[in-house]
């Protein structure tokens, strides 16, 4: 947080008595509260966490009666027909076994993790940020309810808001989540 009045009297001890240093002053003073309430890019590495292994995050993951499905049968990141969890973040698991556990959801089913065969992006599936997880009547009466509604996916899908920041975009086959 920035001292104001130490910011102010910092600027006013080392101005002369120049009109255009004094013009600066006085724009510092009317700017100051407004850089103030900028909103300050928070350090997503200390939400996101760090990656972990296949065998950390499925030793997180299914003693919480979460599960990976794929049509390959498979967890290998470099086949899209698997489902990985190679490299997913931390925070991301995190925030998969809170899901399962707020929704009141017996069980949850992860079809999309870190394989290949998703589209890029800094909060991609590659990156660790999101997964794909199984509809369930709960899980979707959970979601709609809980989160904020807000507006379409740029391809059309809903999508829904936690507070928290992480986004449930609704793909008619599964969810799309991004865990920031």
């Amino acid at each position: 947080m920035v001292d104001t009045s130490k910011l102010l009297s910092d600027i006013f001890g080392t101005l002369n008595s120049s009109p255009i240093m004094k013009l600066f002053g006085v724009a510092l003073i009317l700017l100051a509260p407004l850089v103030s309430a900028l909103p300050v890019s928070e350090d997503l590495s200390a939400r996101s966490g760090t990656h972990l292994t296949q065998a950390q995050a499925e030793a997180r993951l299914i003693p919480n009666g979460i599960t990976a499905s794929s049509s390959g049968g498979c967890t290998t990141r470099s086949n899209p027909t698997c489902t990985s969890y190679e490299g997913i973040l931390s925070g991301t698991v995190d925030g998969v076994i809170t899901l399962k556990k707020a929704s009141g959801a017996s069980s949850l089913v992860i079809t999309g993790g870190t394989e290949v065969g998703h589209a890029s992006g800094t909060f991609s599936h590659a990156n660790g940020y999101k997964v794909d997880v199984r509809h369930s009547t709960t899980l979707d009466n959970y979601i709609k309810s809980a989160f904020t509604k807000i507006a379409n996916r740029g391809d059309g899908f809903p999508q829904w808001q936690a507070a928290s920041g992480n986004i449930y975009c609704d793909e008619g086959t599964h969810w799309d989540i991004t865990y920031f």
